[in-house]
Formats: structure tokens, sequence, C-alpha cells
């Protein structure tokens, strides 16, 4: 990835389309008081860069699929094989390398119990160079999902209204809501060709997706805006901090008393630090992502933000080193061979 500073107009974009990850160019410069052609140049430059894309992300949740936070530590020779090899598999979100390079934190998904038992019980453990694993299982989102990370806004208020499409309810964040949503959704191979193919650039055209789904572009249309009406389906912009301004990752493991667990957790959906942030299971029942501008940041951060939530028991802070894969693809510099037999493989 080359190096890229952001100026206003690119984090205007970026804002925008986080707001709407199918914004016609036409639409955002209009609201941003530019021409079409200056907005679609800014894209492809921030795309080709490897700094900007938009990704369509499937709701594992609303499915009904489990989600897990897993923890591994390594050998210190091993971390990055490890990680790489995670990174590989489909069921992976996010693999990152954390505090010393021999921990791994990743997020995995299982449609199945049969996944989650080939990835818990069978993959990891079959590693000599794992030599330990937690997994956490999500139980609630307080933050990340439609929303979005809150350190990409860039955009006034107005113009930030201007860009939105049809409201899209969060099943998750309204858990317990009655809504026309909450209608059971069944996925045929079509529907996951067509989410494999927005998760790979949540643009592409509506010709291409009706030429790999094998429907109509007004199909696509349709089957779109139902899956995006059901929550199954948004968008999102993955977009390194780096550009941004920030320096300092990590991922927080919170020991929360139970009955101020909601609490918390919606406190800190609030912070503009906090990118992810869910109930788990385990020791630590509260798991969340920041990010800061640097280390003095985070660390005013950690004792006043963190500190003042009185509910919070413990925290362990894991400073993230490298992201190995995010939102869904492997970040270049990570395409090494993986561990040696009996590692956790790619599928």
């Amino acid at each position: 990835m080359e190096t890229v500073t952001l100026d206003r107009l690119d984090r205007c974009l970026a804002h925008a389309l986080q707001i709407d990850g199918r914004a016609p160019f036409s639409k955002i410069g209009e609201v941003l008081g530019v021409s079409e052609n200056t907005i679609a140049r800014r894209y492809r430059r921030l795309r080709s860069a490897g700094i900007l894309r938009v990704v369509g992300v499937v709701d594992g949740l609303r499915l009904d699929h489990v989600s897990w936070a897993v923890r591994l530590r390594c050998t210190p020779d091993a971390a990055s094989a490890v990680a790489t090899a995670l990174a590989r598999r489909s069921d992976t979100a996010w693999v990152s390398l954390l505090s010393g390079g021999t921990e791994i934190a990743c997020g995995t998904l299982a449609r199945t119990p049969a996944e989650r038992d080939a990835f818990l019980l069978e993959k990891l453990p079959r590693s000599r160079q794992v030599v330990g694993v937690t997994a956490h299982r999500m139980l609630h989102r307080f933050a990340g999902g439609p929303a979005g990370w809150a350190g990409l806004r860039a955009l006034s208020t107005e113009q930030a209204a201007a860009l939105l499409v049809d409201p899209v309810v969060d099943p998750v964040a309204q858990e317990g809501t009655a809504s026309p949503t909450d209608e059971p959704v069944q996925l045929d191979e079509a529907d996951h060709a067509l989410l494999e193919a927005l998760s790979k650039d949540g643009r592409t055209t509506h010709t291409d997706l009706a030429a790999i789904t094998g429907w109509s572009e007004s199909t696509v249309r349709r089957r779109m805006a139902h899956l995006r009406q059901t929550g199954i389906l948004y968008f999102d912009v993955d977009i390194p901090p780096e550009p941004l301004g920030f320096h300092a990752e990590a991922w927080l493991w919170m020991s929360v008393k139970p009955a101020k667990l909601a609490t918390v957790g919606e406190a800190l959906a609030q912070h503009p630090e906090v990118t992810v942030a869910a109930a788990t299971t385990g020791p630590a029942n509260l798991f969340a992502g920041v990010t800061c501008r640097n280390s003095r940041d985070l660390y005013r951060y950690l004792t006043e933000r963190i500190g003042s939530l009185k509910a919070v028991r413990h925290v362990e802070t894991a400073p993230l080193i490298r992201t190995v894969k995010r939102a869904g693809a492997i970040l270049p510099g990570f395409h090494q061979e993986g561990p040696g037999s009996g590692g956790a493989q790619s599928r």
C-alpha cells in the first residue's frame, strides 16, 4: 500500500461512502460542491492505492450465525505464519497481530455447529505453534455494524442528511423491537454469489452482478434492497486508520458487572475512539476495539474514559501491532506460506 495523505475532500468522500457505499458519484459531488469527475478520480486514486474500498458486509447475527472473537498465543517464530493461515480461511473476517507479536486475535463466523467445531476443536489445537486458545462468543453488538466508525466522519449534519438512503433497521441494535425486518430470510446460491461479489467490491455494477447471479438487473436491484431492509446486508468503508492520523490501536477485554453490562456497552458505543464493542462469553464479558491518534491519547482514553466507568472491574489492553486481514480481505504483505503440517489450514 503506497503512502497517501488524505485531504479534506478525501475524508468527506470516505464519510459519504460510509453513509451510502453505492451513492452515485454525481450525488456525492453535488453534496460536496465538486464535479462528478473529481469524485470519480479521487475514488479511483484511493482505491488503486489500497487506501479505501467499499465492502458489502453480511450481518451474520441476523442469520443466526455465531460470531466468535478468538485469541491465540503462539510460539515467537510462528505468529506471522499462523496469522496468515487464519487470514486465508473464508470464515475469518479480521485477523490481527497483538502485543509482542506472539498473540493473534481473529473474528470468525460459524454458520453451523459443524463449522464451529471444525474451527475451534480441530483446526487450531492441531497446530504445534499454537500454545493457547481462548474463544469468546459474541452475544450482543453495541458498536460497529451499519453505523460505521465515528472517526471517519467529516461531513456537516446537512451534508450527511442529504446522502441518507431509506433507513435500514439494525435488528441487533434494536433487539426486542417489533419490526417487519424480523421476518426470516432464506438465502440461495444466487444470493451467496451476490454477497460474495459485494464483499470484494461493494460498488460492483448492477450489470456485473446480474452476470454473476444470472438474474436480471431489476431483480438484482430488488434483492439488494430487500437484503438491506432486512438488515442482512449493509455497506461499510474499509480504510486503514493511519492515513486519517490514527496510529494507536488496541483490543480491550473488560470484566463488567453483569447488571451494568448493557449500560457500559451503550456508553462505549458513544465513544468516537471505539470501532466495535460487543458483549461476549468468557471471563471478560465485554470486548472492544479502539483507535486513537497516538499512545498519549490511548493512555488518556483508558484512564479517563474507561476509568470513569465504575462498573468496569478489570481491563486487559492488547496493542495492535499489525493488521493481517480486515473487512474480509488479506492485506498486502501477508502471502507467505502458512505453518507446516497440522497448522490452521485455509480451506
